[in-house]
């Protein structure tokens, strides 16, 4: 097989690339190691930033995110049993963010992907990339037993954090730095109404709270417990007491509860590799970056990181600007340690610290109570959360 552009990973990162590229007319095959059913079945992410928004739309894949999809113009922070409203579209001149699930954003890619008559290879054996500082690099694969081989202009691994693409980068050549945090977050997915109409970031002396929403009738909870817990141990009775426990009371007062239809535990941790790109390989998303989901920015960064080289790669194939190609990486980590700083410091002053002392705990409830009492501090909030622009391909 030949291509053009070879992508590993057909998750929403590996399809929204394919998309593009199909459209601008670059022919391009994705080689999944899953199947389509286990990639639908990832419960993730669900808050898109404007950016994603519209790149969406440019990828002509926004007809039921616009139509079922839930545009929020603000969220909340409780703490000390207040509730602040932060007001995104105010704060940032019109601009708000999309309540729509990622697996819905996956399973309107693939219905396009489908209909574009583009080749996706599922549950693909031993996948490895071949020659990336080559001019003619490829891919090798087996599928149902049998040796596959996909030659290519580039390589674009969308593979994720266990992907092979990052892996097949030699270990020297790539600057790792990582923050791994002593607590997860433990969600449930249930079919009860949301408690607020917006999203409610909780910071209490028992830990963080999150209440979010996939609808009008699903809701995602979510609260910090330390790294050694297991979802075993948390019925859903125990879960919901100890969300009630850390909101507000109006809010406790009002949450319908409910049986979860999923249950999981998700580790928080920060990572960033650099550079993102190894010759003709580039990385894209969670094979490249991690940032704990406070603030919702892992899906957003991975579009980004999309739209980034999808911008080069239609520049390289319309113009011949292959001067571009060496870009890809300073450009995406710009916007990438950005956001890292704003998880970060969401994650830092709205969760409970086991090894936080008294003056640690007053530092971080002042930093909290400053910037919402701030009109500065309140537009950086919000210029942060609906996601700060992307970057520009001519400037790096």
């Amino acid at each position: 097989m030949k291509t053009q552009v070879a992508i590993i990973g057909a998750g929403p990162s590996g399809l929204l690339l394919g998309q593009l590229l199909h459209k601008a007319g670059i022919s391009n095959i994705i080689v999944e190691r899953q199947s389509a059913e286990y990639v639908l079945g990832r419960i993730r992410a669900g808050v898109l930033e404007q950016g994603m928004v519209d790149l969406l739309r440019e990828a002509g894949v926004s007809q039921r995110m616009e139509a079922e999809g839930l545009p929020h113009s603000g969220f909340e922070l409780a703490f000390d049993g207040r509730r602040e409203h932060i007001d995104l579209k105010g704060l940032t001149g019109g601009q708000g963010v999309m309540i729509y699930g990622q697996t819905e954003v996956t399973r309107d890619l693939m219905g396009a992907r489908e209909a574009s008559g583009a080749i996706t290879i599922y549950q693909a054996d031993n996948v490895r990339p071949h020659g990336m500082k080559s001019a003619e690099p490829y891919l090798t694969f087996e599928k149902d037993g049998v040796a596959q081989r996909i030659d290519c202009d580039y390589i674009a691994g969308c593979d994720g954090y266990h992907g092979v693409a990052r892996q097949s980068i030699p270990a020297d050549t790539l600057k790792v730095f990582e923050r791994v945090y002593p607590f997860g977050w433990l969600g449930i997915l249930a079919d009860t109404p949301p408690v607020s109409d917006e999203l409610v970031y909780a910071r209490h002396e028992r830990g963080f709270a999150l209440c979010s929403m996939r609808s009008p009738t699903r809701t995602r909870y979510y609260v910090q417990v330390s790294a050694e817990e297991k979802v075993e141990d948390w019925p859903d009775e125990r879960f919901w007491d100890e969300l009630k426990s850390r909101l507000p009371a109006e809010l406790a007062e009002r949450m319908v509860t409910g049986p979860s239809i999923e249950k999981s535990i998700a580790p928080l941790r920060s990572f960033v590799v650099e550079p993102m790109q190894y010759g003709r390989l580039f990385l894209v998303g969670d094979a490249a970056h991690i940032v704990p989901p406070t603030g919702a920015k892992g899906l957003n960064l991975a579009a980004s990181d999309v739209s980034t080289l999808y911008n080069i790669l239609r520049k390289v194939y319309t113009e011949g600007r292959s001067d571009l190609l060496e870009k890809y990486s300073a450009i995406c980590l710009r916007r990438i340690w950005k956001a890292e700083r704003f998880s970060w410091w969401m994650t830092s002053m709205l969760h409970r610290f086991p090894d936080s002392d008294a003056f640690s705990q007053r530092i971080q409830h002042t930093e909290l109570d400053y910037f919402v009492s701030s009109e500065a501090g309140r537009k950086t909030l919000a210029e942060n959360y609906v996601g700060l622009p992307y970057e520009s391909i001519e400037d790096a």
